[in-house]
């Protein structure tokens, strides 16, 4: 049985450089009947207990540390007893919102989770953060980009710990290079697919962020 995508949306706040926004957030859940791995805990913890429906939690995965990306995560983490996993380069952000408490694990480039018999490979696209990753399932023919990637262009560069033309390498050389059916499913907002957002890259590079 090939694994299933859950959506859940979840709503809060994010605050970073002394300022706060209210955000709704995506939070992915994929696997089968009996297990899963969390995309991204945002912000309510108990709200993704009752999506996973009694299924066994193996991972929690951070697209990045952003506090609205990784708030629930310690709490989720402690009901399930599921590892939570983010790339290294983003400790310093995670530290901000979880200064007591460490991930339990590391995600790096190329490394490959499996869940109910289906691979997600991790990509490392640093740019909105230093340790964003996006999480590349072609079996299910999409890719989970956090705050990469959106519906009509790149994550936001404007605050601490990004770069704009980090995130426009990390987009040209991660993710334009899929097939162009591939599902985008982002942090915030709607779907989109590789396809409809490839022939905009120079568009967005003029505009810059």
């Amino acid at each position: 049985m090939t694994a299933r995508i859950d959506h859940l949306v979840t709503s809060g706040t994010f605050s970073l450089d002394g300022g706060t926004w209210e955000v709704d957030n995506n939070v992915w859940i994929v696997g089968d009947d009996t297990e899963a791995i969390v995309i991204d805990a945002a912000h309510d913890a108990d709200a993704v207990l009752e999506a996973l429906d009694g299924r066994a939690l193996r991972a929690i995965v951070c697209t990045h540390a952003h506090d609205d990306h990784v708030g629930a995560a310690p709490a989720l983490a402690a009901a399930t007893g599921a590892r939570v996993l983010l790339h290294p380069a983003d400790q310093p952000l995670w530290k901000l919102t979880h200064p007591d408490h460490s991930p339990d694990g590391e995600l790096a480039d190329g490394q490959v989770l499996t869940i109910a018999g289906t691979d997600l490979k991790v990509l490392h696209t640093p740019g909105h953060a230093p340790g964003a990753v996006c999480l590349y399932a072609p079996d299910l023919g999409t890719v989970f980009t956090g705050d990469t990637l959106f519906q009509g262009g790149p994550g936001a560069t404007g605050r601490s710990f990004s770069d704009f033309p980090t995130i426009i390498d990390s987009i040209r050389g991660k993710l334009l290079t899929l097939p162009p059916e591939t599902v985008v499913r982002t942090g915030h907002g709607d779907s989109t697919t590789i396809g409809a957002e490839a022939p905009h890259l120079e568009e967005w590079i003029s505009r810059g962020h």
